[in-house]
């Protein structure tokens, strides 16, 4: 019988469910907080961080533009590893169906959202959804996971959410690390160390953060979208022309012999393409929408997988096959050889590296909102103007100490590339594949013999399953390379 049985988090509500209130989030304490201090003839204290930071303002591209940049950028040069752990058929079909359940599951935490918005509870930040959708009593797990899918984003080769100052300094040595390869490979025997483009980056990126709002990057993240198509298209054209030199050994597509370290690796590589579609900051995104935001995130969500088919696929085929069973975990390596000349133009590798380079500071930027929304908040007057005296020294100071907290996280732990499978397992796929099915089968509740709720409690147990072994094998591949991490390194281990 519906609503009787079963998980907690999966049930049903019954007729009788449906008529009892929904448990209060943060949102709404605020709103009844509000309304009481009106009646006692009391301002209310307006949020500075969503007043100023997640403004409601943008049309639906614009939140197109944004989620393109969260998810789309130079992770997708992981790819072709991701497929060696698995093969072509195996790879190929992992791959797609990430991307199908991630455009799913991102479409449910969309519709949860405007579900709570047509009740008059309109959600900014995941933890008030998540309070508001899951109650209360909800596992303090579910409530912070975010912080853990903040890790996760930052420790990929190149996103980041969240509020930790840990996981930004690991995107942020993603950004040196492109400019050190490259140099280095340009300049072997050149003076400059890699805490040098630490200091450079962090410079850029403390300008650049003053930019007051999310919305005010859409023209930024629209330059985004073109520069992963640009890099793309570079990249894989110079994959193309080392696989067909005539002087490269012969490929080789071959999954390892050992059955145990065959399941291994491909629990890996699925952990590799959860982190790489991941995006833990969908709510946010949809809060920078003007209202009402109903139906908006479905055609920006459109618009970012017909980007994310183009520049995903293409260099994942094509430095596969490049390459095969040798590339290694960023194809950019397998075309600049620590031994060797490059396999491909100079030119064509650096105007790569650049329009990399581009594009992660405006990877950065987008998730490094979450984090300067919880400073504003607490730090910010809303009853002042956003460029009062007293609102821009603080944003100044505590950007400004930020940025510089990640470039000495960055200068301290260069060696993340391990790290991504782990906290991809760890953070991206229960926030990014489990929450929200679990999310709308209890916000909208669908009967429980119907497709989409049976569909949703699969898509639930089988991401947990990959997330618990996908964990397992990641530890193990950090284990096994721990040897090679040393702090305040000149290297980067990868």
């Amino acid at each position: 019988m519906a609503g009787t049985g079963g998980s907690p988090l999966l049930r049903s509500p019954s007729p009788v469910m449906n008529t009892m209130p929904t448990p209060p989030s943060a949102a709404v304490f605020d709103v009844e907080a509000a309304s009481g201090a009106r009646r006692l003839g009391i301002k209310p204290a307006a949020d500075a961080g969503a007043a100023f930071v997640l403004e409601s303002k943008g049309k639906w591209w614009h939140a197109g533009f944004h989620l393109t940049t969260a998810i789309v950028g130079p992770t997708v040069l992981t790819l072709p590893y991701a497929l060696r752990g698995m093969g072509w058929a195996l790879g190929l079909v992992a791959l797609t169906a990430v991307a199908a359940v991630t455009f799913y599951a991102y479409y449910l935490m969309s519709r949860v959202l405007d579900h709570c918005e047509a009740h008059g509870r309109r959600h900014i930040r995941f933890r008030e959804l998540a309070a508001d959708v899951l109650g209360p009593h909800a596992p303090h797990l579910l409530l912070n996971v975010e912080d853990l899918d903040g890790c996760s984003t930052w420790w990929s080769p190149c996103k980041l959410p969240s509020t930790p100052v840990l996981p930004s300094g690991a995107s942020f040595l993603r950004l040196t690390a492109y400019k050190y390869i490259m140099y280095s490979d340009l300049a072997p025997n050149g003076p400059l160390k890699l805490y040098h483009f630490i200091i450079v980056v962090a410079v850029v990126l403390s300008l650049l953060s003053q930019l007051p709002s999310f919305h005010s990057l859409r023209y930024i993240n629209l330059g985004s979208l073109l520069l992963s198509f640009g890099y793309t298209i570079l990249v894989s054209a110079a994959c193309i022309r080392a696989g067909a030199l005539s002087d490269v050994p012969e490929k080789d597509y071959s999954l390892s012999s050992s059955n145990s370290e065959k399941t291994f690796n491909a629990f890996l590589s699925i952990s590799i393409l959860a982190s790489v579609f991941g995006n833990g900051i969908l709510p946010e995104i949809q809060a920078t929408l003007a209202p009402p935001a109903a139906g908006k995130m479905m055609k920006a969500l459109v618009l970012c997988y017909t980007v994310v088919l183009f520049t995903f696929y293409l260099p994942a085929i094509t430095g596969y096959w490049a390459f095969g069973s040798q590339v290694q975990s960023n194809v950019l390596q397998s075309l600049m050889p620590d031994k060797g000349p490059s396999l491909a133009p100079t030119w064509l590798l650096g105007l790569a590296v650049v329009l990399v380079l581009l594009q992660l500071l405006a990877i950065a930027l987008v998730y490094s909102q979450v984090a300067y929304e919880i400073m504003e908040k607490s730090s910010a007057d809303a009853a002042r103007g956003r460029f009062s005296r007293r609102n821009v020294a603080p944003r100044v100071a505590l950007r400004t100490a930020y940025v510089a907290a990640c470039a000495f996280v960055a200068a301290m732990l260069p060696f993340f590339g391990d790290i991504v499978g782990v906290v991809g397992a760890v953070g991206f796929i229960p926030l990014d594949f489990v929450l929200p099915v679990v999310m709308y089968n209890m916000a909208l509740a669908p009967p429980r013999r119907s497709p989409v709720y049976l569909a949703n409690v699969a898509i639930m147990v089988v991401f947990t399953g990959v997330g618990l072994i996908g964990a397992v094998a990641s530890v193990r591949k950090l284990v096994l390379d721990a040897g090679q991490f040393k702090l305040f390194s000149g290297n980067v281990v990868d």
